[in-house]
This record gives C-alpha cells, sequence and structure tokens, in this order.
C-alpha cells in the first residue's frame, strides 16, 4: 500500500525518533565496527590525489539574474581528448566569438534535460564550424593514450569492490567504468561517455545531423542512457546546476517554453581562460585511479554508516559521482 504524504511523514519521523532513542546501544556495539561515509574517504584524499582542470576546459556561462538580483554562474567542465573533440572545437570558437551572449535557456524538461542555445535558430554561427559525423559519437579503444589504456586493467582491478559480480558489468553496455574522471561505457571495440546527471551534450535534429555544439543541454534527471551512442556527450556541470535544475519547467511539448518572456536570459558564455585571473572558477576532481576514489566508490555502492542497515553490494556507475572541490587557498 502507497501511504499518504500526510500520513507517510509521521511514520518516518516516528522511525527517526525510535532510531535516535536506540543508536547509543547500537553504537556502543558496533564501536570497533564503525565504516566512513563516503564523504568522510574523500576528505581525507591526499592532495595528491586530486586533478586540477585547466581554465582552458571551463566553461563559464552567467545567466541572468534570479528573482531577488543574485547572480547565477554556471561552470562546465568539457571532456578530455579523444571524446567528442570535433564539437568541442566548436564550442571553443562559439564561446571565443560570444555566440552565446543574448541567447536564452529554451526548454526545461522535468526529469530530463535543460537546454539552450538561440531559440530562433536564426543567428548566423561563427566561421569555421566542423561538421562531426556519427562516428564520432564513439572511439576505437587505439585512439585512446597509451597511459589511459594501460590505465584500464589497473581501474578495473582497483574498482572491483563496487561491482556486485563482474567489475565492467553494465545493462547498456558491455561494461563501465571511471576513465580518468569521466564515466565511460564500452564494448570490445569502441568506448563512449555516458549520460549521468549533469552531462552536457549537444543538441541535435534527425540523424544524419549531429549538431555543431550551438545547441546544449544537460541532464536533470534519471540518467537517459538511452542517450548513449546517440548524442554527444561534451562535458559535465561542476558548479552551479541548482541555477539551472530548479528552473520553471516547459509548459510546451518536450518542455520547451511556449512565450519568449518565459525563457531564461543567457547574459554570456566563455572559456574561463578568457577571463581575468582574479574571477576565473578554480577546480579539481578526485583523480578515479587513485586508492581514495576505490574506496569511496566501494563506500557509495556498500553503505555501512550508521543510517545503512543492509549494504547494496554494488552501484550504477551514475551513482558515484566524481568528487569535483574548489582548488583549496595556497
Amino acid at each position: 500500500m502507497i501511504l499518504p504524504a500526510r500520513r507517510f511523514r509521521p511514520v518516518l519521523a516516528a522511525a527517526l525518533l525510535g532510531a535516535a532513542f536506540f543508536a547509543p546501544a547500537a553504537v556502543a556495539q558496533e564501536e570497533a565496527k564503525t565504516y566512513p561515509s563516503p564523504g568522510e574517504i574523500v576528505a581525507e584524499a591526499a592532495p595528491s590525489e586530486w586533478v586540477t582542470i585547466a581554465p582552458e576546459d571551463m566553461l563559464v556561462m552567467e545567466l541572468g539574474p534570479g528573482a531577488k538580483g543574485e547572480p547565477r554562474r554556471v561552470v562546465i567542465q568539457l571532456m578530455p581528448p579523444p571524446f567528442a573533440q570535433g564539437w568541442i572545437g566548436n564550442i571553443r570558437k562559439l564561446a571565443e566569438a560570444h555566440w552565446w551572449n543574448g541567447t536564452s535557456v529554451n526548454r526545461v524538461q522535468d526529469n530530463y534535460v535543460v537546454q539552450w542555445g538561440d531559440a530562433t535558430e536564426k543567428k548566423p554561427l561563427p566561421d569555421g564550424l566542423e561538421t562531426v559525423p556519427e562516428s564520432a559519437y564513439t572511439v576505437v579503444w587505439e585512439d585512446l593514450s597509451p597511459p589511459l589504456t594501460n590505465n584500464i586493467s589497473k581501474a578495473k582491478a582497483s574498482l572491483y569492490p563496487w561491482h556486485a559480480k563482474d567489475p565492467w558489468r553494465d545493462a547498456y553496455s558491455g561494461g563501465a567504468d571511471f576513465v580518468y574522471g569521466w564515466p565511460i561505457a564500452g564494448n570490445a571495440e569502441r568506448a563512449w561517455p555516458i549520460h549521468c546527471y549533469g552531462m552536457v551534450g549537444v543538441g541535435r535534429n534527425l540523424s544524419p545531423d549531429t549538431g555543431t555544439g550551438a545547441e546544449l543541454y544537460t541532464v536533470i534527471g534519471q540518467a537517459p542512457r538511452h542517450l548513449d551512442r546517440n548524442i554527444a556527450l561534451v562535458g559535465r556541470v561542476i558548479e552551479g546546476m541548482e541555477n539551472l535544475s530548479s528552473l520553471p519547467r516547459g509548459t510546451g511539448d518536450l518542455g520547451f517554453y511556449e512565450n519568449p518572456e518565459e525563457r531564461t536570459p543567457i547574459v554570456s558564455v566563455r572559456l574561463a581562460s578568457e577571463l581575468p585571473e582574479a574571477e576565473r572558477p578554480n577546480f579539481q576532481y578526485l583523480s578515479t585511479e587513485s586508492a581514495t576514489f576505490a574506496r569511496y566508490a566501494e563506500a557509495r555502492a556498500n553503505r555501512r554508516d550508521p543510517f545503512f542497515n543492509v549494504p547494496a553490494g554494488g552501484a550504477d556507475i551514475c551513482n558515484i559521482p566524481v568528487p569535483i572541490r574548489k582548488t583549496p587557498a595556497q
């Protein structure tokens, strides 16, 4: 039976209250078996396990101010080679041309995506944009750099504990794992990025169109893995996701806004390297090849901190978000 919300909340409150009364005894009994939470594990990571994101690999999008006049910034980390480099090259040219300035967020579909670009589809594009083939949605393993290729077996071995049985087990591919900070799926021949929450992709029309990068979207709901290999993924939101996910939902087809005044204006989109140094965002991600990440991933798959009674024994790759932090002050 599904309980109405007004009945469920007291039940939950009572359960939590009961847990509070019994927790001291339980802690006393399990004092020798305490486990750190995923967040506590990440907090213990050595400085050498964090990887600095270069300014030229970040897009900074400034939206129009919020209802109370507050600034709304979104920072996007672009994917590294060899993934999606044709589209990312276009995105760099679009940012350098300040093409997105004066465009808008045009679509917010609940539990799916937020999409932005030129709502009129009439704004001229800068010269020199590449037409990227559909084959570039994936890469062959040989396209990966030797250090990256050699690292895969190491990563599979170190991250084995967070998989229930098979270290490459994935419902949407031959296997999935983390490669140099990114969730990647693959089969025997090819590899591709995964549509997890916060990933950024390129809007397109029907095949064979692949999009230029002028229309972008980010995932704001459950991972739409059916889009993998059908649309180019070019990055992920690393700051300001709340400025997109909290926008009013569009009432038109597929969540598009029906009236221009509903759209959220985009003031500017620039590469972080274009900003004055004092205004640049500074971020790091936890190396997915590090010992701490392996512990963190295992803890995400098997929660043993006090609230949890039954470890899951595995985790979907999108439920193990790569930790991102602001670079500590020197």
